[in-house]
């Protein structure tokens, strides 16, 4: 099973879009999916879930299950502020330490507005997950400028497409 965790609990993300999208072209290869958005986060979990709490938040234990559980992962980065969400770097401070996402393999998709794609987002988060354990998979697609190449589900870049085709089948061998 693969996960395609949201990394940010914007309602009515692009991110969530990228994430539905990314679903269809793991199924169109075959690989069994599923989709983890932060913005079903419990709204208690900073209090009640992490550090002297962690693992006492049943609605947050079941999110975190999803993703410790996967054979897979599938990060869908978005860019904020010259970084990722501060909520996705919460979520992975609620992951049960160190055994949460070590050893599993993992892909990441950067989302940006702008210019750059999510790459300082993407590089900050491979980091963290490095010193986690977890292997990230090199291609890394940046997706600049996504309102300018998403439309009615799909993404209309073909390049984009192409790079999310190549990680996609990247990952499934991985």
């Amino acid at each position: 099973m693969i996960t395609i965790v949201v990394g940010t609990n914007r309602k009515h993300s692009n991110s969530r879009k990228i994430a539905d999208y990314y679903q269809t072209i793991l199924a169109s290869k075959g690989a069994e999916s599923q989709v983890v958005d932060l913005v079903d986060l419990p709204e208690n979990f900073l209090s009640n879930a992490l550090y002297e709490n962690n693992g006492k938040n049943e609605a947050f234990n079941e999110i975190r299950e999803q993703v410790q559980s996967a054979d897979k992962l599938v990060f869908i980065v978005p860019e904020y502020n010259g970084s990722f969400p501060g909520i996705l770097k919460t979520f992975i401070d609620g992951l049960k330490y160190p055994e949460g996402v070590r050893d599993k393999k993992a892909a990441l998709i950067g989302v940006s507005s702008g210019v750059q794609g999510g790459v300082f987002a993407m590089s900050h988060l491979t980091d963290i997950f490095n010193y986690l354990g977890m292997h990230v998979l090199a291609l890394k697609p940046k997706l600049a400028g996504i309102e300018r190449n998403f439309s009615e589900g799909k993404i209309t870049n073909d390049l984009y497409n192409q790079l999310l085709e190549q990680q996609a089948e990247k990952l499934i061998e991985f």
